[in-house]
């Protein structure tokens, strides 16, 4: 992923966010939303929605051959 290629040397995990100043943005984009991601609405600032089930927001793993 080219963003992962940026972020090589750093020493600190990966959480990707992707942010929209309503929640009127927000819908018009939802079904592209990468999943592993974590969403910011600035209308609501004090809330983030996370895409994907089986975990809350924290570093991206690295995907390997037996993901």
């Amino acid at each position: 992923m080219a963003l992962e290629a940026l972020c090589t040397k750093s020493k600190l995990p990966l959480v990707f966010v992707t942010a929209f100043l309503d929640r009127n943005a927000f819908r018009k984009f939802a079904p592209e939303i990468a999943w592993e991601t974590e969403v910011w609405i600035a209308q609501e600032p004090d809330h983030m929605i996370h895409f994907n089930g089986d975990r809350f927001i924290g570093p991206r793993r690295a995907q390997s051959n037996t993901d």
